[in-house]
């Protein structure tokens, strides 16, 4: 039986080469996740989503992945990919809302970009958007793929904060790859390393940061 505070538990979880996953996140805790390209980190992101078949049993917040319609499931466990896609011409297509002023003042994204054809944002102002139309849907996970890959170091410290601060308002809980070993140690508490289809701890983020 689920403990109260665990958010999204997987069992047995099987996608290509990768698994079977065991996996409990709680409330407010960020997941860690590393290994060699190629070796998986994605497919497992997709298969938590259910954006690619997989095999074996999920729960969110104690409630059966098998009993929630795909698009609420995707709604509530949201996928923020390496590379983002933009399938209209301007920015507020993409949104069903103005976006939220303060989380644009986080990411140093100045209010008019709302305003702007998809075409004249350059890729790290994309990469952030992105994040900005997931956290809309008010997520109860976020999968996030190398969110910060495209970013310097100014806006990745950003990304990092307001990613913090969701976690900590929402109760919400997420998974974060990075290849950036100095990025896990600040934004997890717990890190795992995926090998040959495997999770393994990773001994620098055994137990919660201090």
């Amino acid at each position: 039986m689920l403990t109260p505070s665990v958010i999204l538990s997987i069992q047995k979880l099987c996608s290509l080469h990768v698994g079977p996953i065991d996996l409990d996140i709680n409330a407010q805790q960020c997941i860690g996740l590393s290994g060699s390209s190629g070796c998986g980190k994605s497919i497992l992101l997709r298969a938590i989503a259910d954006l690619t078949d997989h095999t074996g049993k999920m729960f969110l917040k104690g409630e059966s992945y098998s009993s929630i319609e795909a698009p609420d499931w995707r709604r509530r466990v949201q996928l923020v990919p390496a590379e983002s896609l933009w399938w209209h011409s301007s920015v507020s297509e993409h949104f069903q809302q103005p976006i939220n002023q303060q989380y644009l003042s986080l990411l140093a994204l100045k209010p008019k970009i709302e305003q702007q054809a998809v075409n004249q944002l350059s890729t790290g102002q994309k990469q952030r958007l992105a994040i900005l139309r997931s956290l809309e849907k008010k997520p109860q996970v976020l999968l996030l793929d190398e969110p910060t890959a495209s970013l310097d170091r100014d806006n990745t410290e950003r990304v990092e904060a307001l990613i913090s601060t969701y976690l900590s308002t929402a109760n919400a809980a997420a998974i974060w790859v990075s290849h950036d070993p100095e990025q896990l140690t600040r934004v997890a508490n717990q890190g795992y390393k995926l090998v040959e289809g495997q999770l393994v701890t990773a001994s620098s983020h055994e137990g919660d940061q201090a």
